[in-house]
């Protein structure tokens, strides 16, 4: 078993990626499933999945959870597939679609939504937050100034509860050279809501 342990943080060698497509870097997956608050069961949507690692995670920590990638890319769709087996995750349904039209039709609806991205922002964040149950809570991350404006303007306009935005400022510990220094990860807001019962 790649990974046979009960908590997150899988190192990002052991998944298997694809040049140009995005990895959530271990240390930011711990605190978005953090934010994520995942209980014992229910169901977690990632739409922008790219390598999936996330919903592995997940999948490890809440084994009853229902879990589904949303991606456009079928070679990314693949990849994640790819992932989930790498781990031996089979609660993880993948979906090739473009968000937001894809949206509507896909279910069960969720309680979780984490938002990692896509074009245009606006609507998919719209879309999302409209399937998203009453009660639930969606994450969403965004690596620039105009995807923090966005994410920050819909969930004020779409009077989310309990919200919380962070911005990380990572640094790991790497070999260069005879030595060693730590090199910063590119830094990424989190920003999360919970919609009104």
């Amino acid at each position: 078993m790649l990974w046979p342990y009960r908590t997150p943080g899988i190192p990002d060698a052991l998944f298997a990626q694809i040049p140009g497509i995005p990895l959530t870097a271990r240390e930011l997956r711990v605190l978005i499933l953090s934010h994520l608050h995942l209980g014992e069961q229910g169901c977690l949507w990632d739409i922008g999945a790219g390598t999936g690692t996330i919903l592995i995670e997940a999948a490890l920590l809440c084994p009853q959870y229902t879990l589904i990638a949303i991606e456009r890319d079928a070679e990314v769709v693949e990849l994640i597939q790819g992932n989930a087996q790498r781990f031996g995750v089979e609660q993880i349904q993948v979906i090739q679609g473009t968000a937001p039209a894809c949206l509507e039709g896909i279910h069960p609806r969720p309680q979780r939504i984490l938002l990692e991205g896509g074009s245009p922002l606006p609507p998919i964040f719209t879309a999302a937050w409209d399937v998203l149950l009453p009660g639930g809570r969606l994450v969403a991350t965004a690596g620039s100034l105009e995807a923090l404006y966005v994410l920050s303007e819909g969930l004020a306009r779409v009077q989310a509860r309990h919200v919380e935005v962070i911005q990380t400022g990572l640094n790991r510990l790497q070999k260069r050279g005879l030595g060693q220094a730590f090199i910063a990860l590119d830094p990424m807001f989190i920003l999360s809501g919970e919609k009104p019962l």
